[in-house]
């Protein structure tokens, strides 16, 4: 989840909207990779949830990182909620997943180091505490009434408002964990293929990265219960986009639909102003009932942008948004799967010739089919393992093309597309045999 965001000052023209947008084109020698992941962390001997506070705690282990590494601290109403540090910041979803929102970097070796680095200096603070932290898309027991809750106002918005508009929103925000990757784009028309091509092939990143067979203590019928759980969430937010496919698709067609989505808040002087439901068309003409009179800023439209949550979203760059979280070798693995796919422009033309026969219908059910079966999974003859191989190879070539030795990063994907299983498939395999049906061994095989 977002921090507020700093956009800029009064909106005074309606073309500010797409302007802001079209202020992300970047040329290609300014391109960066910016990879995020969250964690779940747990206690030790209890395996019970991360709290917020106290001894043993995400407030112990912020305080060692501000301490010890020279992280600097980020308060809500009295309480730390993050950290900064050269770029990057640490943050809290709603049930305590710890967030890494790392540093614009160049290559994904940096990439690499930098999550190992960020590794390192979380076990350094939270071993002693008897504390982990595990890569999986779903907790696999916990229930919700067992998280924690952070003391953040936007969270507490957005609980209400969950509860009201769909049947998984609260199960998104506390329950389930996420990798994404962050990429630029030169110009509207690369905006619009990259966006395309990164929604189409979202079902095959989750099927990849599928790693969440396990809820509420049990089988939950998925390979991706944290995919399932998006498809029941809020359908005016959410979702593969059709729209995007359309004639005409470019900065202004995604600011009409964001426009239309309904707001959750205003952010104003350290606090979160309960705007849920309401229009930000209305804020436009100083009618939002929330604020009556008053117009909106670009950094109002700048968090209300961070508040829909397609497959593939874009701001002033685009986020791949499909993948369950892993191990460290996955949370790598996705940003080099979409780099080699988005920054060399064969791989791309290429990529958008291998979905760009794909009709709405079918790219939803890939979807459905991706959350349900992972790689095995097939919709309208087009078979997710085939299109895997296809985008992993094309993503090789991409890698390949930039000459910097950075092919290995996609070494476990290479090793799902042969032997056909993903991390899911693995831990089923173990909960059927090895682990006897129990859920138990799972946090120590889940650990970053």
């Amino acid at each position: 989840m977002s921090i507020p965001q700093s956009g800029g000052g009064p909106i005074e023209d309606f073309s500010q909207l797409a302007e802001y947008m079209a202020s992300g084109c970047k040329p290609k020698a300014d391109w960066r990779i910016g990879s995020e992941h969250e964690k779940f962390g747990w206690l030790t001997d209890t395996r019970a949830p991360l709290p917020y506070a106290g001894e043993r705690s995400i407030s112990a282990v912020f305080a060692g990182l501000a301490d010890r590494f020279g992280w600097t601290p980020v308060s809500e109403g009295g309480n730390v909620i993050g950290l900064t540090r050269n770029g990057a910041n640490v943050s809290l979803e709603p049930g305590g997943q710890f967030e890494l929102s790392g540093a614009p970097l160049t290559t994904l070796h940096e990439i690499a180091a930098e999550l190992q680095n960020h590794l390192d200096e979380v076990r350094a603070i939270a071993d002693p505490l008897g504390i982990k932290f595990m890569g999986i898309g779903a907790a696999p027991e916990w229930s919700h009434a067992e998280m924690p809750v952070m003391p953040k106002g936007r969270y507490r918005l957005m609980t209400d408002y969950m509860g009201r508009v769909g049947t998984h929103g609260t199960q998104m925000m506390y329950r389930t964990s996420t990798v994404q990757v962050n990429l630029d784009f030169a110009s509207e028309e690369d905006m619009v293929q990259k966006l395309r091509v990164a929604i189409a092939l979202q079902p095959v990143a989750t099927a990849l990265f599928a790693s969440s067979p396990f809820f509420d203590g049990k089988l939950n019928g998925h390979k991706s219960w944290r995919s399932r759980i998006w498809r029941g969430l809020d359908n005016t937010r959410t979702g593969m986009l059709p729209w995007a496919f359309q004639d005409g698709m470019g900065f202004q067609a995604y600011v009409d639909w964001v426009l239309d989505v309904p707001m959750y808040f205003v952010y104003r002087d350290g606090k979160y102003i309960n705007a849920l439901g309401q229009s930000f068309r209305d804020f436009l003409r100083g009618e939002l009932p929330a604020l009556p009179g008053e117009k909106p800023t670009l950094s109002d439209w700048a968090d209300h942008m961070t508040t829909v949550f397609p497959e593939a979203r874009v701001k002033k760059y685009i986020e791949m948004r499909g993948a369950d979280c892993g191990d460290a070798p996955h949370i790598n693995a996705l940003s080099a799967f979409w780099v080699g796919l988005m920054y060399d422009q064969s791989a791309l033309d290429a990529a958008w010739d291998l979905v760009k026969g794909l009709d709405a219908e079918t790219r939803e059910a890939l979807r459905v089919q991706a959350s349900e079966k992972a790689l095995q999974g097939e919709a309208n003859n087009v078979k997710l393992l085939d299109l895997a191989r296809a985008a992993v190879g094309l993503s090789h070539a991409g890698l390949a093309a930039r000459g910097l030795g950075e092919e290995a990063f996609l070494a476990p994907l290479v090793h799902s597309l042969k032997s056909g299983t993903t991390q899911a498939d693995r831990w089923l395999r173990d909960y059927h045999g090895a682990w006897g049906a129990s859920l138990t061994p799972i946090y120590e095989a889940a650990s970053l």
